[in-house]
């Protein structure tokens, strides 16, 4: 399959007959709902993870012998951390386990661009995960759930993000406002995912909860196994059909030159991870311990919490759109490093609120809502910032023939962030929270000032290839 000449904004040949839906592929939508039933299922299980191990599994007195791998797990941790009490264990965990989903993205993004292809190693990642979600429901299988897990979206997620940039041609102008919308459907899937097996999880049981995950990503794997036709063909498939014998070219300076351009702006990545996935982690425990739930005498479940973010990118990516295609006819739209920079500063700014919040705590006061739902506010629009520009940005920059590994780098500064997050986590007993709150607001700051030293040099390599 091959695109005809474009320039940009002009429509280019596409897959199922040409068709469009607001002026876009209907494959970007196939990958939509794809997408977002596979977030639905990541993020309903990831609602229930720290609570699950916290209020329940790991407090069962036969733990080390019911669950497989437990004493190994925590003997290996308390090797290189000392001691851990139920709750830095669990938070360790959990930056473990989300760290190394963020890790085997590379390895899959190698598998795909040298072996598979996208569509097949898609394929494979959506029924590793599939099989991971319904061994939760199995407690002494619980870390081979984990891995199952983890090396699914290895192979799903680098991939499936790719095949929306090979939707549209070089330069054309829809390509930002594809993600954007792509970008909706991760978070229409992570809203109400833990209203979903949140609820499940915790009102009927943790099972339950995590059963619900396992049918979304079937679902999701459904619509993109009869949504092919609309999709466009691999570039490994392309390259095996192209006349003429196989020439492995090597990269060109100018393609290393942005390579590395890439490589640099995931390492300042890094610190923004960390500090955001505090939502799971240990702003999961504020929500669950410290907040006050109570809706004219309903208790509503604490994980609910987490369906803020996604509602909000809902809300405001569009309004966002509109601010940045303002600016852009002023010829003041900001570009695509300086978007990130700004991330990672509104992202450290946000938690100033729960500095103030934490203020006078005490184990039996409990705050109201809004203090969560104006913080996640500032980090959602920091998040739109920084995460669909980043994602849009790699398969511009990148070498096509590379895209997919470059994909997989840009989701290893998350397995790193990840990582850091599940660390931070282990000073959340250890510390007074607002000083916790005022660690994770330098660092975000750190990581925005980072940025803006960076930009200039990054933006020479990056600016001509946008």
């Amino acid at each position: 399959m091959s695109f005809s000449p474009s320039s940009p904004g002009r429509t280019a040949t596409l897959p199922g007959g040409g068709r469009t839906i607001f002026g876009h592929p209907v494959g970007l939508f196939v990958l939509f709902f794809t997408e977002m039933w596979e977030r639905f299922s990541y993020y309903g299980m990831r609602s229930l993870l720290v609570l699950y191990m916290v209020n329940y599994l790991f407090i069962k007195p036969d733990v080390g012998r019911e669950v497989l791998g437990f004493n190994a797990i925590k003997g290996t941790l308390e090797s290189i951390f000392g001691p851990l009490g139920t709750q830095p264990l669990s938070s360790q965990i959990y930056g473990l386990y989300t760290a190394f989903v963020y890790l085997t993205p590379f390895f899959g993004g190698l598998l795909a661009d040298k072996i598979l292809g996208q569509r097949k190693t898609v394929v494979l990642g959506a029924v590793l995960m599939a099989i991971g979600h319904f061994l939760m429901a199995v407690e002494g299988l619980f870390f081979v759930a984990l891995m199952f897990l983890i090396f699914g979206n290895g192979a799903f997620k680098p991939n499936i993000s790719t095949q929306v940039g090979s939707l549209y041609p070089a330069g054309d102008s829809r390509r930002d406002g594809a993600f954007t919308i792509f970008y909706m459907g991760i978070n229409l899937g992570a809203f109400f995912s833990p209203l979903v097996c949140g609820t499940l999880g915790q009102k009927v049981g943790w099972h339950y909860g995590f059963g619900a995950a396992g049918v979304g990503m079937i679902i999701g794997l459904i619509i993109y196994l009869t949504g092919q036709k609309y999709l466009v063909e691999d570039n490994i498939s392309k390259t095996k059909s192209a006349a003429g014998p196989k020439v492995k070219e090597p990269l060109t300076k100018d393609e290393w030159k942005r390579v590395w351009a890439l490589i640099i702006l995931c390492g300042l990545n890094i610190v923004f991870w960390g500090c955001y996935e505090q939502q799971g982690n240990t702003m999961q425990l504020w929500a669950d311990q410290n907040t006050n739930w109570n809706i004219f005498g309903w208790t509503m479940p604490s994980t609910w919490f987490q369906s803020f973010n996604p509602i909000m990118i809902f809300a405001f990516a569009p309004l966002l759109n509109m601010i940045w295609a303002w600016q852009a006819r002023r010829g003041k739209e900001p570009d695509s490093v300086q978007k990130m920079a700004i991330g990672c500063f509104l992202l450290g700014l946000s938690y100033i609120i729960m500095i103030i919040a934490a203020q006078g705590m005490t184990p039996e006061v409990r705050r109201n809502v809004m203090w969560l739902a104006s913080t996640t506010f500032i980090i959602t629009i920091g998040e739109l910032f920084l995460s669909p520009i980043g994602l849009s940005l790699v398969t511009k920059v990148a070498p096509a023939r590379i895209v997919s590994m470059m994909m997989g780098v840009w989701f290893l500064s998350s397995f790193f962030g990840n990582y850091l997050s599940g660390y931070l986590g282990t000073y959340w007993e250890k510390m007074a929270h607002t000083s916790f709150f005022l660690m994770l607001t330098m660092l975000g700051l750190t990581a925005g000032f980072a940025m803006l030293a960076f930009s200039k040099p990054i933006r020479r390599v990056v600016s001509r290839h946008e």
